[in-house]
């Protein structure tokens, strides 16, 4: 709707994890090396937390890309709820194999090792990503996810799970000490500081061939304030505030557009010392 108005190839910033638009922070580029890491040493598993909007999702999309397909065989789970023998059907589908509607768990188990053994045979690696760990129902569903970690030869897995989720599930793997033994990595993806926020929105316009100050300088500050450097809410206040613009007839977007819309969008503010750790007044 505003992208003509704004010159601008596609809108910015939508919520989709369009690895075109992956900001390359410091903390996201060690959460993507400690992914591979794991991935590529044959590690068994690993764990990427991150609050909600933090960008995992995006992240484990840039990781997928970065897996070629005659090396690699990949499942992603998006809804880690399923019951556990569902959960493995889904698993077993995503890589290939074929499921009877009917069927016994020794015998899903069986279709996946032959899955597992094959790509082996072949040189390829299987990876297991669990997008939104955290809301696995149940521990019977962590132990189900632990003893796939079973299928191994003496001197490696035979895959490799990636489990991706908000804070929370770090509560649950702490609970489970056979599943927390077994994670090679752990990696929690913090909020963006002040400076990458403006980064991150100017890497996103750069990516739709943006002219240059479309946001002034002073709406940075005001960006960061109410989303508190959480990707997810950066891109709700700046996709409105384009839409404000547009429909305002502005040439860019200034201070108060940025607390209008956050405003409209119920955003807290975040107070910058709390936020920084820094005191700016005696």
């Amino acid at each position: 709707m505003y992208e003509e108005y704004w010159k601008l190839s596609e809108k910015p910033f939508e919520n989709t994890p369009d690895p075109r638009f992956l900001y390359s922070s410091p903390r996201h580029e060690e959460a993507l090396s400690r992914m591979l890491y794991v991935i590529k040493e044959h590690k068994g598993a690993g764990m990427l937390t991150g609050e909600y909007g933090s960008g995992k999702t995006l992240l484990s999309r840039v990781l997928l890309e970065e897996l070629s397909s005659d090396q690699y065989q990949t499942a992603i789970i998006f809804n880690p709820r399923l019951p556990s023998l569902e959960l493995i059907k889904e698993i077993i589908y995503q890589l290939g194999g074929n499921t009877l509607s009917i069927m016994p768990k020794t015998d899903l188990l069986h279709a996946l090792n032959e899955i597992l053994y094959k790509n082996k045979k072949e040189d390829k690696n299987t990876v297991i990503v669990i997008d939104e760990a955290q809301a696995i129902p149940s521990d019977s569903g962590f132990e189900e996810l632990r003893l796939l970690l079973n299928f191994q030869l003496n001197e490696n897995f035979l895959l490799t799970l990636i489990l991706l989720g908000q804070p929370e599930l770090k509560e649950k793997i702490n609970s489970l000490p056979q599943l927390r033994q077994r994670l090679a990595v752990r990696y929690h993806l913090k909020a963006l500081s002040h400076f990458e926020t403006k980064e991150y929105v100017n890497h996103r316009l750069e990516v739709v061939d943006a002219k240059k100050g479309i946001f002034q300088e002073e709406a940075f500050h005001e960006i960061y304030r109410y989303s508190a450097g959480i990707p997810r809410r950066i891109n709700n206040i700046c996709d409105l505030a384009l839409l404000v613009g547009c429909g305002k007839g502005l040439e860019g977007i200034d201070k108060t557009t940025i607390i209008e819309v956050a405003q409209d969008l119920e955003e807290t503010s975040v107070d910058m010392e709390e936020r920084t750790g820094v005191t700016t007044h005696g």
